[in-house]
């Protein structure tokens, strides 16, 4: 159980609990010896967002937690997990290259993460440690709070087949979404997507926008400082102003798909809300808390300006 550490339960004012933590951290005496140590691992880990968000939700909710970042190549996993134990850290976030590899150094993993073969959150259930996906629920969850209702019975295209499609097909079929077209280069990569996706989900092309209410681009086109920057995964003749075009990259914010979707009329929204929506379901798995949606948008919001 986290520790709480309010002591001024009237000040109402999230925001207000951030800039004060930000500018004096003596407001909240940790972190100590009891304090609760949460980690992300990966490589690279410079670029993450996590502790920004995760250290805002745990002062916005005067917790005694405190979450880091740390770098762990692929040949130091095995060791870095056993750390998980030895160290006593409280809960773990897990992104590439690990989240596949992670699975064999944990105790189980819950049924989705089975299904997808991928972990990005580890917790414990007694002395237990447990992996989960959030990712795709992260998804959903930011897509329905875009839209301002549910995925329900709606259409989706889904570009791409690598884990982060994967996840987001499950999870939409879990939401209940009507149909699932999915999109990808490789036929045979398309064709265990869809299994994953049945009954809801079948392959189609991107010419097929016409009958589809949300696109999601689940592939690395458009993302900065690769050799897909400045691309687009659709035509932008493709794109109509009924379109809600989500894009899982947040880097650059605004990614050429996103450009000619506005230019088109349509409601666009980054992977910035999946983001934080993926840190705040890790948030509520470890401390059963409710995560501070507001507080952790500011946070990464003040990050992505810099």
């Amino acid at each position: 159980m986290m520790v709480n550490l309010s002591q001024n339960a009237g000040n109402t004012n999230p925001y207000r609990r951030l800039v004060i933590s930000e500018r004096s951290m003596s407001v909240f005496p940790w972190p100590t010896g009891v304090t609760k140590v949460f980690a992300v691992i990966g490589d690279p880990i410079d670029h993450s967002l996590s502790p920004a968000l995760l250290n805002a939700a745990f002062i916005a909710n005067k917790l005694d937690g405190v979450f880091v970042a740390l770098k762990v190549g692929r040949e130091h996993l095995e060791s870095a997990a056993h750390g998980i134990r030895s160290l006593g850290l409280a809960g773990l976030s897990v992104t590439m290259p690990h989240k596949e590899s992670i699975i064999g150094n944990l105790d189980r993993v819950t049924e989705r993460s089975r299904r997808l073969n991928s972990v990005n959150c580890v917790f414990w259930d007694g002395g237990e440690l447990i992996g989960d996906s959030t990712d795709g629920p992260a998804l959903v969850a930011s897509v329905e709070a875009e839209l301002g209702g549910s995925v329900s019975g709606r259409s989706v295209m889904v570009l791409g087949t690598g884990g982060a499609a994967r996840a987001i097909v499950l999870a939409l079929v879990e939401a209940g979404a009507g149909e699932i077209v999915i999109v990808g280069r490789r036929e045979e990569a398309v064709a265990k997507v869809v299994a994953l996706g049945s009954p809801a989900a079948r392959e189609g092309s991107v010419h097929e926008l016409k009958d589809v209410e949300i696109l999601v681009n689940a592939t690395s086109v458009g993302m900065a400082e690769t050799e897909w920057a400045g691309r687009s995964p659709v035509p932008a003749e493709l794109l109509e102003s009924r379109h809600f075009v989500y894009d899982i990259i947040y880097y650059p914010l605004v990614t050429p798909l996103l450009e000619d979707a506005r230019a088109a009329g349509a409601r666009t929204s980054n992977g910035i809300g999946m983001l934080v929506h993926q840190a705040a379901r890790a948030f509520w798995i470890w401390t059963g808390k409710e995560a501070p949606l507001e507080v952790m948008f500011h946070a990464v919001h003040s990050r992505t300006k810099r």
